[in-house]
């Protein structure tokens, strides 16, 4: 039942352990590949240029859009400055344009992110997506109104896996960053949650640039966020440094 005291004392543990949680956004929330992929083949299209391989797509999310155009150009043997340019921003209007149109957020994401800050748990949202991508397509979703903040990739000037996002959202949190979880999908998050002190889950869904999640070096492996949610307290509860040996699959 949802009053009972076993809930009860689950919730106690979670706000014991955790001021906050930081999530990444694409891979980890929403799956947005295949909205990446209609705004690089409208672009190309301009170009002139066929269009893109989606499993290339997948390998260069999570590190700005001027990097995956630039990693998309490449491929198609397309090197020239003012190419490039005029490709960025083209980009940036038909991924404006078609924003959330093909994205789906992930199973469990709704259910976690309501768990946890029924807990108690103060929630971020830290991505290196443009603010002009990422907070329409998190309003379109209705998932910003779990988080207290959302930090977007030009906000500071330098992206994951930098660690400045992830350390002053701890400052605006007002959360320590050993008590606040970061949960994102790649070694982008991971590094940068390491070098912010914070711990750090990754979720075995999303993108990881190609390469097997669980080899990167993190706390612990997720493979859902409703799992997660549901998981904690009971981690918690147990052992301060739980997520150090978390991995749902076990």
């Amino acid at each position: 039942m949802e009053g009972s005291p076993r809930k009860g004392r689950d919730r106690e543990a979670m706000s014991e352990v955790l001021d906050a949680a930081i999530f990444d956004l694409d891979g980890t929330l929403v799956d947005t590949l295949g909205d990446f992929v209609a705004a690089l083949d409208a672009t190309l299209a301009e170009l002139g240029l066929p269009a893109v391989d989606p499993a290339l797509v997948a390998r260069t999310i999570g590190k700005g859009a001027d990097h995956i155009v630039g990693a998309v150009l490449a491929a198609a043997g397309c090197g020239d400055e003012a190419v490039l340019e005029r490709a960025r921003l083209a980009y940036r209007a038909n991924y404006v344009a078609i924003n959330g149109r093909h994205a789906r957020v992930y199973p469990g994401v709704r259910e976690g992110l309501a768990a946890l800050s029924a807990a108690g748990v103060r929630l971020a949202c830290v991505t290196n997506k443009l603010g002009a991508f990422a907070r329409p397509l998190l309003r379109a979703k209705d998932l910003d109104r779990h988080f207290v903040e959302i930090c977007c990739g030009d906000r500071h000037g330098r992206l994951k896996p930098d660690p400045v996002a992830l350390v002053k959202t701890c400052e605006l949190l007002d959360a320590a960053p050993g008590r606040t979880l970061v949960v994102g999908d790649s070694s982008n998050d991971a590094l940068a949650a390491r070098a912010a002190g914070c711990p750090v889950v990754l979720v075995t869904y999303g993108y990881n640039h190609g390469e097997p999640v669980r080899a990167v070096d993190a706390d612990g492996f997720v493979d859902s966020i409703e799992g997660l949610a549901r998981d904690a307290a009971r981690y918690v509860k147990a052992d301060r440094n739980a997520f150090r040996r978390y991995d749902s699959a076990l």
